[in-house]
């Protein structure tokens, strides 16, 4: 591949990443090429710069090809300075969602260093540092084999007499039918446990071979199982946060919204399986094609009888309408909803953000906890599953959020809401 048309290539990618190609037919490709291209924007630019650099030193002149590859370095660049922008949009929204006062209560504070890009963990995207951090990896939660195991990440080193530390649940994503434990959340999971918390991956099982509600119901007896043994790790077993991205931000969402459902807790009915806080991103959070929006609306429906209602349900909706609902977080939001961090691209191109968008919606007409929303411009779906500029910042702005409510949690102020009024109650979870 000459020169010219290696620009060629990089300035379609780029454009990809800036304005995604639309269409539900293209949606996949548009996500694996504008996800890529766009978390890696620093690495494209310096290889365009590398091989445009190559091309001159030999002498060559190819004026059409160094105007593109200009072009294609000031989209890369603009992408670069979106996925910076993230650290002033999430601060915005805990600032909106917590008060402008949040951070004093935060414990340690926050140094400027904490909210700088960390360019030496950018520089290399898919090194995961376990620094201060020791892993005990396949523990069996459930009977299933390797789809009902789970990984502990702890501090390295405790304090003697150090309080019991708080817990973090990582759900991964995969559409419900691929994924494993190790490959998602690992920016998040080793952040925190190198600040004192306790986090827990878990497998689940998978379709089409184990058909809904197979998942939640894994979901359910992984917390079961860390109110009963996180202790030995150190953990808090009082205090439970649960976070994932995709699939793992449908299931999140769902099980911090359905505590003691009997129906997904079979043979485990009264174990208590309510969550203190979560952290969805970018999940399905409507399962049942209900959303109205011009691309939300018929991307759902194909969804639901292209995709959801054969692999995952494994039956026809029009049969069962009731099993898609019950299966949408949407459907489930009261006023005893935990408070939540609800994390969206908005330009995601495999789960519109309408979904975030009506999950919020909701929450915040409804519920009586804090609601904190962040809509990352310029950003497609998968966004935390390595180190970029704009998961470093998203990383930090989650330890942030997490770090307020357990302090508040642990000091019994519970959550407060800027925009509630005298109805609003203060209680912890």
């Amino acid at each position: 591949m000459g020169y010219q048309r290696r620009r060629l290539l990089t300035a379609a990618l780029t454009a990809n990443a800036i304005r995604p190609v639309p269409g539900y037919r293209a949606s996949i490709p548009a996500f694996f090429a504008g996800w890529l291209t766009g978390e890696l924007a620093p690495h494209v630019l310096a290889t365009t710069a590398a091989d445009t650099a190559w091309h001159l030193a030999r002498g060559r002149r190819d004026t059409r090809a160094l105007a593109l590859a200009g072009l294609t370095a000031a989209g890369l660049v603009h992408l670069i300075r979106q996925a910076q922008d993230s650290a002033r949009v999430a601060e915005e929204a805990l600032t909106e969602g917590l008060g402008v006062d949040y951070a004093a209560v935060l414990d340690p504070a926050p140094t400027p260093a904490d909210l700088a890009v960390p360019w030496r963990r950018v520089a290399r995207p898919f090194r995961v540092p376990y620094d201060g951090v020791v892993v005990e990896r396949d523990i069996a939660y459930t009977e299933h084999g390797r789809r009902g195991l789970l990984d502990v990440y702890r501090p390295a080193v405790v304090a003697p007499g150090a309080p019991a530390a708080p817990v973090l649940l990582q759900i991964h994503g995969g559409a419900w039918t691929i994924g494993k434990k190790e490959e998602q959340g690992l920016p998040l999971m080793t952040h925190l446990a190198a600040r004192g918390w306790v986090c827990v991956a878990i497998n689940y099982r998978l379709s089409p071979r184990d058909a809904w509600p197979a998942h939640i119901v894994d979901v359910k007896r992984a917390i079961a199982w860390i109110r009963a043994h996180i202790g030995e790790y150190g953990g808090d077993p009082a205090y439970l946060a649960v976070t994932g991205g995709s699939a793992g931000g449908h299931l999140t969402a769902l099980a911090a919204l359905t505590p003691g459902e009997a129906a997904w807790q079979p043979g485990f009915e009264d174990v208590d399986t309510s969550v203190q806080v979560a952290v969805p991103h970018y999940g399905v959070y409507d399962m049942a094609g209900t959303l109205t929006g011009p691309v939300a609306g018929p991307n759902g429906r194909r969804m639901r009888d292209g995709f959801l209602a054969p692999r995952i349900f494994q039956r026809r909706y029009r049969e069962d309408p009731a099993v898609f609902h019950d299966a949408s977080p949407l459907e489930h939001v009261t006023d005893r909803a935990p408070d939540m961090f609800v994390i969206h691209g908005r330009l995601d191109t495999l789960v519109p953000v309408d979904h975030a968008r009506e999950l919020v919606a909701r929450l915040r007409a409804t519920s009586r906890r804090s609601v904190v929303y962040a809509e990352l411009p310029g950003t497609q779906h998968g966004f935390d599953v390595f180190a970029s500029v704009r998961s470093q910042h998203v990383v930090r702005a989650v330890e942030r959020y997490l770090n307020w409510h357990w302090t508040t949690w642990r000091s019994g102020l519970g959550a407060a809401r800027p925009d509630a009024g005298d109805d609003w109650v203060k209680t912890t979870s």
